[in-house]
C-alpha cells in the first residue's frame, strides 16, 4: 500500500476519536439543559400555570397535621382516571372539572386507611359542595360487597361511594410516581392538575387540613 493510500485511512482513524468526544459532549450539554429547565420551573405543564400558583400559595401550610403533604414543583395534568359509582356506572375524575378535588385511594385491608375514613367524611362535610368534593375510590380487589360493608358498620356516611376493583387507578398514579402505597391522596384543581400529594394519613378534618384545602378554594 502507498504512503497516498495510508494518508485518507489514517485521517478517518483520527476523526473517529474526534466525533466520539464531540457527541459526549453535545450530550452532556443537553443533560444539563434539560436538567436546568426542570430546575427553572419550566417543566410545568402549560395548562397547570394557575395550578403552580395555587401551589406555591399551599407551601407555607403544609405543616401541622398535613406536614407530611408534598407541595407539586412542577404541576401536571393527571392522566384519565376510571373508576365507577355505587350503581356500577363509569365514572371519570374528569367530570369534577372546574372544582377542586381530594383524590383518595383506600382498601378495607389498609388499617390507615380505615382510620382516616371519618376525618375524609368530616372534610366532605365541612367543604363539599360546588367549589369541592372528597373523591374517595377503594380498591378492593375481591370482595366488592365489603367495603360498603365497612363504611355503613364503621358509620362513615356522606361520602359518595367509589370503587375500582380492578386497582388501575393506583397502578395509573404509581406510574407517574403518585402512588407510593396506602392510603394515596392527590389534592387536584378545576383544570385537572395536581396541587398536592399524600402517602400515608392524614387528619383531614384538622384545623391544619382545613387551612390547606380552604387555601387551595381561593381564586
Amino acid at each position: 500500500m502507498t504512503a497516498d493510500n495510508e494518508a485518507p485511512a489514517a485521517r478517518k482513524r483520527h476523526r473517529r476519536p474526534v466525533l466520539a468526544a464531540v457527541s459526549i459532549a453535545v450530550l452532556g450539554l443537553a443533560v444539563y439543559v434539560i436538567a436546568g429547565y426542570a430546575r427553572n420551573g419550566a417543566g410545568t405543564d402549560p395548562a397547570c400555570t394557575q395550578a403552580a400558583a395555587t401551589a406555591k400559595r399551599l407551601a407555607p401550610l403544609a405543616r401541622g397535621e398535613v406536614a407530611a403533604v408534598s407541595v407539586a414543583d412542577d404541576p401536571h395534568v393527571l392522566p384519565t382516571l376510571t373508576f365507577h359509582d355505587a350503581s356500577g356506572a363509569e365514572r371519570h375524575l374528569s367530570e369534577w372539572k372546574g372544582r377542586v378535588v381530594l383524590l383518595n385511594l383506600w382498601a378495607t385491608w389498609c388499617v390507615p386507611c380505615r382510620k382516616e375514613m371519618p376525618a375524609l367524611a368530616a372534610l366532605e362535610q365541612k367543604l363539599g359542595g360546588d367549589n369541592f368534593q372528597v373523591v374517595a375510590v377503594n380498591i378492593d380487589t375481591r370482595d366488592p360487597d365489603k367495603p360498603q360493608a365497612w363504611l355503613k358498620n364503621a358509620g362513615v356516611t356522606g361520602l359518595p361511594y367509589y370503587a375500582d376493583a380492578s386497582a388501575r387507578v393506583f397502578q395509573e398514579l404509581k406510574s407517574i410516581g403518585k402512588a407510593l402505597g396506602m392510603p394515596t391522596s392527590l389534592l387536584v384543581d378545576g383544570s385537572g392538575c395536581e396541587i398536592a400529594s399524600l402517602a400515608g394519613p392524614a387528619e383531614w378534618a384538622s384545623p391544619d387540613a382545613l387551612a390547606l384545602v380552604q387555601a387551595a378554594l381561593q381564586k
